[in-house]
């Protein structure tokens, strides 16, 4: 039988899944085989290396996702122009082979903001989430926070939370003491959170995570939860949401699982999605007459 292959082809790493004609999900796959590791360019070949198995039946669709459709990529997909909803990017696929293998445009925000593949978990999670209106987050190296009326991303902004706490855990005086890939420690994170809205700002408040360790008020696996709290207390508290506000928050567990901590003592309200997000919106895009 016919299948929709969903891919979401980003910047280090490769994964598909194959949807039967209700959308379940049928198999999944992954392999490190980002947009920067395809050797010589040969994304045709690397594509057939990983799903020529799933489209071998006759009228199989694979639509894909994220940074394929980059300059960097396959072929560039040009951005769709918010508000933006999935009749808007169905429009806009660009078609690598006609009917058959087609790139998802990304959207961009007044030429300001752009972004490829979060718009596809958008989507999933709308449908998922049963909503036409609502705030989306999606936290990573750049968080996005995107609004969406009436079925559409009307805007979004982008912040560069976890790229931040790389280069401050990694590469500034910050990394002496702390240790960057410590299990999350719950009670350091909620203080740095909190810390976060004191309202002296992200510089001054960094440089406080050296002195409590020097003081001994917090250890290295404690100072890199802090500072993960700092940061990420640093763009909630940019988002003013009033009190019960719902967010849906799209991502890794662990990363969403942070992104509702903070949230819940903010006093909003989560709901979290992973990659099924991405597969249901990849569905939603399927053209008319499609499976």
């Amino acid at each position: 039988m016919p299948s929709l292959i969903a891919v979401d082809w980003g910047t280090s790493s490769l994964r598909g899944a194959r949807l039967d004609e209700a959308g379940r999900v049928l198999e999944e796959k992954s392999a490190p085989l980002g947009i920067l590791n395809v050797s010589n360019g040969d994304f045709a070949g690397t594509f057939a290396s990983s799903f020529s198995d799933w489209m071998k039946p006759a009228g199989s669709v694979c639509l894909i996702s994220g940074m394929a459709g980059s300059r960097q990529g396959w072929a560039e997909s040009p951005y769709v122009a918010c508000p933006a909803g999935p009749d808007e990017v169905r429009q806009r696929l660009h078609w690598i082979e006609p009917g058959r293998i087609a790139l998802v445009p990304g959207l961009s925000d007044e030429q300001r903001d752009v972004m490829r593949g979060e718009e596809v978990q958008i989507f999933g999670a709308m449908r998922l989430a049963g909503l036409t209106d609502g705030l989306f987050v999606l936290p990573g190296t750049h968080s996005k926070w995107a609004t969406v009326r009436g079925g559409r991303i009307i805007g979004f902004r982008t912040f560069m939370t976890g790229e931040f706490y790389g280069l401050l855990s990694q590469h500034s005086i910050l990394a002496r003491t702390l240790e960057a890939d410590a299990p999350l420690d719950e009670a350091a994170f909620l203080r740095g959170v909190a810390r976060a809205g004191n309202g002296e700002g992200l510089l001054h408040n960094a440089f406080g995570v050296r002195a409590l360790a020097l003081f001994g008020r917090l250890s290295p696996s404690e100072s890199a939860s802090y500072l993960s709290g700092l940061l990420i207390g640093e763009e909630l508290y940019l988002q003013k949401l009033p009190p019960g506000h719902e967010v849906i928050a799209i991502g890794a567990a662990a990363l969403t699982a942070r992104y509702a901590l903070a949230l819940g003592k903010m006093g909003a309200r989560v709901r979290t999605f992973g990659a099924e997000a991405t597969w249901s919106g990849l569905r939603a895009l399927l053209p008319p007459g499609g499976l």
